[in-house]
């Protein structure tokens, strides 16, 4: 399977190659090996790794990779316009951070909301911390929401589609740096095939299927 680095992360990953080949060069060793270890870790949080989409009708994959941390009912969501399940999953540092759309359908919406940075598996991350939502439908009408929420380290939102844009299922959409949340909200007659607990992969695991 061929992995590519996100294009947002060589800011990162650049500057890193070259202030460890600085300290390389003038041997300070442990430095050296704290620059590295550190360069690691940057280049695989920022991986993005090729996957290849389920397809079939009505089929949901998840938006992101990480653990189904609480699976809910919301009742009359602001952005979605109504009732909805929610599944949130959290992505630890470890993690890809690279999101993608559940379903095909045109983007409807994309609403930012500034807020705090508390802890993304905190039950109060999904309504305080700063997010980024984009409400996708589907040719048959069906809606699906979904929310990249910062965390405590995760301090950056990334989203790459503006209203009006379509997308098909499967397509890499935007990206949280540094841990993170991702909170989807589907039609509450929705088939869901995951449970709290679950770890899924974006793009690869399916998490629900429309009626």
């Amino acid at each position: 399977m061929r992995i590519s680095i996100v294009s947002d992360g060589f800011r990162f990953i650049i500057p890193l190659l070259i202030l460890s080949a600085i300290v390389i060069y003038f041997k300070f060793l442990i430095l050296s090996i704290v620059l590295s270890i550190l360069t690691i870790f940057i280049i695989s949080f920022f991986r993005d790794p090729e996957r290849k989409i389920l397809e079939g009708k009505g089929i949901v994959v998840s938006p992101a990779d990480g653990r189904v941390v609480k699976i809910q009912t919301v009742k009359d969501d602001t952005i979605y316009g109504g009732d909805a399940v929610c599944i949130s999953i959290f992505l630890s540092i470890f993690n890809v951070h690279v999101n993608r759309a559940p379903y095909e359908g045109v983007i409807k919406k994309v609403v930012y909301n500034h807020g705090k940075f508390l802890a993304a598996f905190d039950d109060k991350a999904s309504l305080l911390n700063e997010q980024n939502s984009i409400l996708i439908e589907s040719k048959n009408g069906k809606k699906i929401l979904v929310k990249q929420i910062a965390g405590l380290i995760a301090r950056r939102i990334v989203c790459w589609v503006k209203e009006g844009d379509k997308v098909e299922r499967g397509l890499r959409y935007g990206l949280i740096r540094f841990g993170s949340r991702v909170d989807i909200f589907l039609p509450p007659d929705t088939e869901l095939k995951v449970k709290v607990g679950d770890k899924i992969k974006g793009g690869i695991d399916v998490i629900g299927r429309l009626r």
